[in-house]
C-alpha cells in the first residue's frame, strides 16, 4: 500500500468507522418492508477468493473470545499471525507471549485508541482480519476492513441495525472481499451430523425448526471495567428483543437452505416481562451501584417466529437471565420425524427404532452412519484444541482450508445478515404488539438460484 493509498484509506476508514459506531448504537431508523437498494456490485453467493499459499492473519480484540482465538489460529497448517490490536494491554500481552512461548514469529502489536486497528488495517501484509470486540464495533471494523482490500471475520451478531446489515452488503459485494459472521455452531459435531441427515433426506421435507439461546449469564453483571459483561450487560437496556439469535438459527438455517432456495420472509416476536436482571442486581449490588440505577427492559424470555417464502415455520427464542439449565434447542421437523437436541433423540416414522411416539436417545449408532465428514477427518483434533467442544478449532481450520485451496466458505455475508436482523426485527415487532415485520432479502432475488450448501469432504 503506497502512503497516498494508506493515508487516504485511515481517513476515509475514520470516518466511517465513526458514523458505524453511532449508528450501532441506535435501534434501526430503515422500514425493512422497503425496496431493496440497488446492487453496488455483483453478488458474493459462492465468493472465491485467489488461493493463498499462507493465509496472513490479523486480529482485532483479543480479550475472551480474540485470546482463544488465536490460541487456535496458531496451530493450524498454513495460517500466520501477522499483528494484533486491543485497547487493553494486559489481554494484548497475553496474546503475544502465548504466541512467543510456541515459538511463533512475534506480530506487531496495536494499541492506544479505539481506532487503533486502522493503523493495523493500513498494511499490506495481512490477508485476513478476525474481528472479536464489542457488538456496536462489529460492523464498522468489517466494513474498514473490507474497504483496505482484506477479508472479514466477524464474531457474533454480524451487526446490530437493518442500515448495518445493507453496509456490509454492499460492501462485500463492491470490493468482493468474504465478510462472514464465525457461527462456530455451525461446526458442532451434532449439528453437523443433523445437517448430514437432512441432506440424505432422513426427516423427509423439513416443516419447522426450532432454536434458542438459553444461558444463564447474570453473573456477566459483576465484570464491570473489562470482559463481555462490562459492555453486554447494557444492551438489557436498550433493545427488548432476541438481544443474541444466531447460535441456534444458523444450523437450522442451513438445514432449510436458507438463502439457498428459500428464504426468511416476515417474523413476529414477543417478550416475557424483564424481571431477573433488576432483581440480580438489587441481589448482588449495593442499592447505588449502577447497575441498580439502569432500568432493563430486555424480557427475560424473547420468543420470535419465522415464516420462510417456502411457508416453513422456525421458532427461536432468547433467554440469558433465568435459572434454567442451557440450552441450544436444536429441533427440526420433517414429514418423516424429528430430531431435537439438549438431549440428543430422535423420532421417525420410517427408519428409526419402530416407533415415532418415544424418542430414541441413543446416539451411538446415528453417529455410526451419520457423522459429518469433516467431523470425521478433523474432529478428534478438533477437541484436542478446544473451543466449545471442538467447534471453534474445526470452524477455523475449515476457514484457512478453503482460503487455500480457493473454495467458497459455508457461509456469507447474506447467512450473517440474514440471521442476525432478526435482532432489531424482533424489538421493531415487540415494540408494535408483535405485529408482523418483513424480514430483508438481502440476497436481492440471488437465493432462488444458490445452491444448498454441500456435505463437503476434509
Amino acid at each position: 500500500m503506497t502512503n497516498l493509498n494508506r493515508r487516504d484509506f485511515l481517513k476515509a476508514a475514520g470516518v466511517a468507522a465513526a458514523a458505524g459506531v453511532v449508528s450501532g448504537c441506535a435501534q434501526s431508523k430503515v422500514d425493512p418492508a422497503q425496496a431493496t437498494p440497488e446492487r453496488q456490485g455483483k453478488s458474493v453467493i459462492g465468493l472465491i477468493a485467489p488461493k493463498m499459499d499462507l493465509v496472513r492473519v490479523g486480529f482485532i480484540g483479543v480479550g475472551q473470545r480474540g485470546y482463544g482465538h488465536v490460541k487456535r489460529m496458531s496451530h493450524i497448517e498454513g495460517a500466520e499471525i501477522v499483528a494484533l490490536c486491543d485497547t487493553h494491554e494486559e489481554v494484548l500481552l497475553r496474546s503475544a507471549n502465548y504466541l512467543a512461548e510456541r515459538g511463533e514469529k512475534a506480530p506487531a502489536l496495536y494499541q492506544g485508541s479505539e481506532f487503533a486497528y486502522r493503523e493495523m488495517l493500513a498494511r499490506d501484509d495481512i490477508d485476513i482480519v478476525i474481528i472479536s470486540t464489542p457488538w456496536r464495533w462489529h460492523a464498522p471494523m468489517a466494513v474498514d476492513t473490507m474497504e483496505s482490500g482484506k477479508h472479514a471475520f466477524v464474531e457474533v451478531p454480524l451487526a446490530l441495525t437493518v442500515e448495518e446489515m445493507w453496509q456490509l452488503v454492499d460492501t462485500a459485494e463492491r470490493t468482493q472481499k468474504n465478510c462472514m459472521m464465525m457461527e462456530n455452531v455451525n461446526y458442532g459435531r451434532d449439528e453437523l451430523m443433523v445437517l448430514n441427515m437432512v441432506r440424505q433426506g432422513l426427516f423427509g421435507e423439513l416443516l419447522h425448526g426450532e432454536a434458542a439461546y438459553i444461558h444463564e449469564l447474570r453473573w456477566q453483571m459483576k465484570e464491570l471495567e473489562h470482559k463481555t459483561g462490562s459492555w453486554r450487560t447494557e444492551w438489557h437496556t436498550k433493545r427488548n428483543g432476541n438481544l443474541y439469535p444466531t447460535h441456534g438459527l444458523g444450523p437450522v438455517s442451513q438445514y432449510m437452505n436458507i438463502n439457498r432456495g428459500d428464504r426468511f420472509d416476515f417474523l413476529t416476536s414477543m417478550s416475557s416481562p424483564a424481571l431477573g436482571r433488576a432483581a440480580y442486581a438489587q441481589r448482588e449490588f449495593a442499592s447505588d451501584h449502577q447497575r441498580n440505577q439502569w432500568r432493563y427492559v430486555a424480557g427475560d424470555m424473547n420468543t420470535t417466529l419465522v415464516k420462510t417464502v417456502k411457508g416453513r415455520s422456525i421458532m427461536i427464542q432468547h433467554d440469558t437471565t433465568t435459572p434454567r439449565p442451557y440450552s441450544r434447542h436444536n429441533l427440526i421437523q420433517g414429514t418423516n420425524g424429528v430430531f431435537a437436541g439438549f438431549p440428543n433423540r430422535i423420532a421417525l416414522e420410517h427408519g428409526g427404532t419402530g416407533s415415532f411416539h418415544n424418542w430414541d436417545e441413543d446416539m451411538s449408532t446415528w453417529y455410526a452412519k451419520y457423522d459429518h465428514p469433516l467431523w470425521l477427518k478433523m474432529g478428534a483434533e478438533a477437541e484436542r484444541n478446544g473451543g466449545h467442544g471442538g467447534m471453534d478449532f474445526l470452524m477455523f481450520w475449515r476457514m484457512i482450508y478453503c482460503l487455500r485451496n480457493g473454495e467458497p466458505l459455508d457461509q456469507d455475508v447474506y447467512d450473517g445478515a440474514a440471521w442476525s436482523v432478526i435482532s432489531p426485527l424482533s424489538a421493531l415487532s415487540v415494540a408494535n404488539r408483535s405485529e408482523s415485520v418483513t424480514i430483508p432479502d438481502f440476497t436481492r432475488g440471488a437465493w432462488q438460484s444458490a445452491q444448498p450448501l454441500g456435505i463437503v469432504g476434509a
